[in-house]
């Protein structure tokens, strides 16, 4: 089942529309067992409130024995609000009767680094719009670089210091980018899990799971024998994306995007 919702403004809940579209996984996860697995947020807390509204109604409706919500990464940046993203998710699972799991993206990756004073990372971080997540703390992105982490709040740091790499379910991996192909998953390096793109997304090998990724923006989910990818662009105007995985099917709840 696909539910679209048109995300118009910030402030205001956008009208739901509905439309069924399930279909076959690569995968399969154990009978009664749900993951939602949710793609690159990019600071759009609407959005994301939003998609969390979906997914309870969704599991409100079609009760599991145990649903999951994943989140993939990149929950920082570019977009208008990854303080409140931040706040939204450390909070703990927002679905009732859902556990959660929030993954590390490479954007918190760089954000982390740079607040620990690598110069370059924090040169990279501002090119690829960590103004935007400063500002959204209260921070001038042209204050001293060096006053960054104690203008900071603590908990938000150190909980995404604590994000994890991967998550398993089924026959499922659920990374932020992918994997490096020809090595084994327990064998993966963080930067690779966190930042690889084209040897990944080129390869039709068997990596050992079916892989649910971010990372890579397409404006539709892409489905192949060996992965599952769902950045659709939220912070770039296009959906804000769940991948809802159930026994051998799957389908999508999508916030925003063009009509």
């Amino acid at each position: 089942m696909v539910w679209r919702v048109e995300w118009k403004r910030p402030n205001r809940k956008p009208p739901v529309r509905r439309q069924e579209s399930t279909r076959a996984a690569p995968g399969r996860l154990p009978g009664g067992s749900r993951v939602y697995a949710v793609g690159d947020v990019h600071g759009c807390a609407a959005q994301l409130r939003a998609m969390h509204e979906a997914i309870a109604a969704h599991l409100a409706a079609n009760p599991v024995a145990t649903a999951t919500l994943v989140h993939l990464g990149d929950y920082v940046d570019r977009g208008p609000d990854s303080a409140g993203v931040v706040a939204m998710l450390r909070k703990g699972s927002p679905i009732a009767g859902a556990s959660s799991v929030c993954l590390m993206g490479n954007h918190e990756r760089t954000m982390l680094d740079a607040l620990d004073g690598d110069r370059a990372a924090a040169t990279d971080w501002l090119f690829n719009g960590g103004g935007a997540a400063l500002e959204s703390w209260g921070i001038d992105p042209g204050s001293p670089r060096d006053a960054w982490r104690d203008a900071m709040p603590s908990d938000d740091v150190d909980w995404l210091r604590g994000r994890a790499l991967s998550f398993h379910a089924g026959d499922y991996m659920f990374v932020h980018a992918g994997v490096r192909p020809g090595v084994a998953l327990g064998a993966q390096t963080p930067d690779d899990l966190i930042r690889i793109r084209q040897v990944f997304l080129s390869s039709d090998a068997d990596f050992g799971a079916i892989v649910v990724h971010g990372h890579t923006v397409k404006w539709e989910p892409v489905i192949r024998p060996n992965r599952i990818g769902i950045d659709t662009g939220a912070v770039f105007g296009g959906a804000l994306t769940c991948a809802v995985l159930e026994g051998d099917t799957m389908a999508f709840l999508r916030i925003g995007g063009p009509r």
